[in-house]
């Protein structure tokens, strides 16, 4: 299964932040084990190091983008990729940037703490508790 992870998922696991830590750390976990095979849109690299550079210094951000890097493969952001998300379904344009990078990547699901942020998105997506539980019941 290949699945894309939202930025908040992200950047959840990577800073600690709770409640949602623990839920992202498991569903990573998954891609860690080759149980999944994960995937982040190239413009979350980019936020993910704006915000782990304001959280920690760059070479905190450094740090975690590198560590993404090794876990993740990057579903890459193109012209297509911008043009589909403009003309898509997905009401907030950075969702529907994800989504469509996912779907160009040929992911089966998307990740996110904001499902409902996916409406009208070409693939499902699942916050992490809820891909846990259908991760779980396969």
């Amino acid at each position: 299964m290949k699945v894309l992870f939202d930025t908040n998922v992200l950047i959840d696991f990577l800073l600690d932040r709770e409640p949602w830590a623990d839920d992202a750390a498991r569903v990573l976990s998954y891609v860690e084990r080759g149980s999944v095979q994960g995937f982040t849109c190239a413009t979350s690299v980019a936020t993910v190091f704006y915000l782990a550079r304001k959280a920690g210094g760059v070479a905190q951000a450094r740090k975690h983008v590198r560590a993404l890097l090794s876990l993740l493969q990057v579903a890459p952001v193109q012209g297509s990729t911008l043009n589909a998300a403009l003309a898509s379904n997905v009401a907030d344009f950075e969702d529907a940037v994800v989504a469509e990078a996912a779907s160009q990547t040929g992911a089966d699901v998307v990740v996110t703490r904001d499902p409902m942020g996916f409406k009208g998105s070409p693939l499902p997506a699942h916050s992490p508790g809820d891909f846990l539980a259908l991760l779980q019941s396969r």
